[in-house]
């Protein structure tokens, strides 16, 4: 290894940037080159301007411990994951596939349920997922898309194979940080993007309203689209006022949108104006005092009618939850190959069900080896990695898998990749992910890399941000580097 990066350990995991000889990757000899003419009161420097960047811009996430929320400045990583443009294709197909797959599975559970009358899917598995929405039987849903935005975390195994770790249909959160963290790269190393040819990622906010017109009801050709948030207290607001001021529409909460005959109407100072889609970040249980949760103050009353009526559409639909439950994650590959005839080209994880008699007898009888999740949680919370837990943490699992079998489901613990980080001054080898926003409208878009989170902690494998995580900024190249 050289110069800044000489005293790199790998720790014999897969590394983003060194093979296992310590040779740079080509793809990251630009970076390597770049930091290895940096003294480190340079690197310093520009850690200190890419903070500051992130205050200025009010960068934040909100993390709660009880009733009290902390709002805190998202931790960035100086040094950029870097993906090939070959590699990147590869992730593009698999991706699209998969997003391909699981509308049209959200559409046949909600009509004919074919596959569960083929015996691919068991009905229970359906019907007694958290996010299963019994009351949209039958409804169709404008272009029959469901999922319109999508983020899919991947993670790369000791031979730095891609795998698909969940997926997140319902409200995936993070695309202001993917984006806010390009723009901070561009301010601190702008030479360096002079001399690099790295696919753009500010399209998004664009793709993304393109998508919501194209799921218009009645293929309106001027609608109002407005973004619903749950308020100023939720923890991804930043994000909620971020995405909609890039795309130039209005930011609602609850209290500013209005049902009168069937339709949904936005409070404006020129009285009333008809809404057409909501890009709401706002789930499915708030969303309509009377037909879910009576107890919710976030939602709209009867917001639900106006959309079965087809006045209003929602992005993502009502009842994608169902699709994104970890133990329906279990079935996504023998949906691929039912609905497009073709074997997943991004694997899963290897799962075992707890619902199922011999995996459940398998979990319990290795609980100190294996990652076990609870089914409807997520931001790593709920989550028992096996060889880190306490004799009394594993049995607290042991009784709650014993008592509700269908809730968990567990995975063998992966190596996760690392890449190189900088921690108090120091090179520290990280464990990282990838989440790709896949947009589905007229046309599959997906935004070039995707936010790169990392386990700020060492030797963690957790890289949610309401667990400590922080992120990278995620460079696609335009060409492949020999």
């Amino acid at each position: 290894m050289q110069g800044f990066f000489g005293a790199y350990d790998t720790g014999g995991f897969f590394d983003e940037m060194f093979q296992p000889d310590g040779v740079v990757r080509p793809h990251y000899k630009s970076i390597c080159d770049r930091f290895g003419e940096m003294a480190p009161a340079e690197i310093e420097a520009k850690k200190s301007l890419a903070e500051k960047t992130y205050v200025r811009q009010g960068v934040t996430f909100t993390v709660y411990s009880g009733d009290e929320g902390t709002e805190r400045i998202m931790p960035f990583d100086l040094i950029p994951r870097v993906i090939p443009a070959a590699e990147w294709a590869f992730l593009e197909r698999g991706l699209e596939q998969r997003l391909r797959a699981l509308n049209l599975f959200l559409h046949d559970i909600y009509h004919d349920q074919n596959i569960v009358r083929d015996g691919v899917v068991p009905l229970d598995i359906i019907r007694t997922a958290k996010h299963y929405r019994p009351e949209l039987v039958g409804m169709d849903v404008p272009r029959d898309i469901y999922i319109h935005v999508c983020g899919t975390d991947l993670i790369r195994d000791g031979e730095g194979r891609y795998l698909v770790l969940e997926d997140n249909g319902r409200c995936p959160s993070g695309v202001s940080y993917l984006l806010e963290n390009r723009e901070a790269m561009k301010r601190v190393f702008p030479r360096l993007f002079g001399r690099s040819a790295v696919r753009p990622v500010d399209a998004y906010p664009r793709a993304l309203l393109e998508v919501l017109r194209h799921v218009a009801p009645g293929g309106n050709p001027e609608p109002t689209v407005v973004v619903l948030t749950p308020g100023i207290y939720n923890s991804a607001y930043f994000e909620h006022s971020f995405l909609a001021r890039a795309m130039g529409i209005e930011i609602v909460e609850s209290r500013d949108l209005v049902v009168q005959n069937a339709c949904v109407f936005m409070r404006t100072t020129k009285g009333l104006k008809k809404v057409d889609v909501i890009y709401r970040r706002v789930d499915d249980d708030f969303l309509d005092p009377t037909v879910f949760r009576k107890d919710s103050v976030l939602g709209v009353p009867g917001i639900v009618n106006a959309y079965r009526s087809g006045n209003v559409n929602l992005a993502n639909a009502l009842g994608t939850g169902v699709a994104d439950d970890k133990v329906t994650y279990y079935f996504v590959p023998a949906m691929i190959r039912y609905y497009l005839g073709e074997d997943a080209l991004l694997p899963n994880v290897q799962t075992w069900l707890s619902a199922f008699d011999a995996d459940r007898s398998h979990i319990l009888e290795n609980l100190e080896n294996l990652v076990v999740k609870a089914a409807n949680e997520s931001g790593g919370y709920g989550m028992l990695i096996g060889p880190a837990a306490t004799k009394a943490e594993i049995q607290h699992f042991r009784e709650a898998i014993q008592a509700d079998p269908r809730g968990y489901v567990a995975q063998p613990v992966i190596s996760l990749s690392r890449a190189p980080c900088l921690v108090d001054g120091r090179l520290e080898g990280r464990h990282i992910d990838l989440r790709p926003y896949i947009l589905m409208g007229e046309k599959t878009t997906i935004v070039p890399g995707g936010l790169t989170r990392v386990a700020m902690r060492k030797g963690s494998l957790v890289v949610n941000s309401s667990q400590g995580g922080g992120s990278k900024d995620t460079w696609v190249l335009e060409d492949e580097v020999c």
